[in-house]
């Protein structure tokens, strides 16, 4: 049985899916599971195994969920019995449960193989996104120009980045060779559930480019989501100074930072 869990919880970290995997530690006592007992819990309530059922599995999906939201791993140790401070059992013993969390790997989407696309990437991996690179010319999104990212995507910005598979936990930079194909790739993940959608270019294209989504009937709302003039104001114009910037907006959303100094 421990296998079949280990396979569920894997099969939700290929998927790229938060899940949580629950098991008995310690048992004082009368209680319901047994030491190694385990659960996997997914994110949607659901579970694979059981520590034991009642009270005691209850609070363990309730616990697991919160980590999973939290991010964080965790032991518990819960009371198994009547009174304050127990969960209201009559098994009298005691059992801890260690809470392991498994988060998805965050996913950016380049969209540009260029200068400032092959930076980009370079800092992505080294802060261990899982990185896609997406290009209509095949010269600017191979293996060998991108070595290190899961995946480049060669050919039509629209056809393919529609099809992409889009959720809370994926970036998407905007650094294509031109105007309408920036227009294009923003048009088309404008409805995602993207975290962050960010764009390259000056604030006459930015504008321009707004009003034009806006006359083709794109929400309002959605397009007050986009980052653009994309990047923090930190000065330079090389390309790893304007990925730099850029990342340094990304980690500021997905953290919830701010822009303020640490100095004293």
């Amino acid at each position: 049985m421990e296998a079949r869990i280990m396979e569920e919880v894997l099969k939700k970290v290929h998927e790229n899916k938060k899940c949580s995997l629950a098991m008995i530690t310690e048992v004082q006592g009368s209680s319901p599971g047994k030491i190694n007992a385990m659960m996997a819990v997914f994110e949607d309530g659901t579970t694979y195994g059981t520590i034991g059922g009642g009270k005691l599995e209850y609070t363990a999906i309730k616990d697991s969920l919160e980590c999973m939201e939290k991010g964080t791993s965790k032991e518990f140790t819960y009371a198994l019995q009547t009174g304050e401070g127990g969960l209201q059992m009559d098994c009298g013993g005691q059992t801890k449960v260690f809470v392991k969390s498994f988060l998805p790997t965050p996913k950016l989407l380049i969209v540009g193989g260029g200068h400032v696309g092959m930076e980009l990437a370079k800092v992505s991996k080294f802060l261990n996104y899982y990185t896609v690179v997406f290009d209509d010319r095949e010269e600017y999104a191979n293996k060998e120009r991108f070595k290190d990212v899961e995946e480049t995507i060669v050919g039509d910005f629209k056809e393919n980045l529609s099809k992409y598979h889009i959720d809370e936990n994926t970036y998407i930079i905007i650094v294509t060779r031109g105007h309408l194909c920036d227009e294009i790739a923003l048009e088309s993940v404008i409805n995602s559930k993207a975290k962050y959608i960010g764009m390259i270019g000056s604030k006459g294209k930015v504008i321009n480019m707004i009003n034009r989504l806006k006359e083709k009937g794109v929400d309002k709302e959605a397009l007050e989501r986009v980052y653009a003039p994309i990047g923090l104001k930190l000065g330079g114009n090389e390309p790893n100074e304007i990925a730099i910037s850029i990342f340094a907006e990304i980690l500021m959303i997905k953290n919830g930072g701010s822009l303020k100094h640490m100095k004293l």
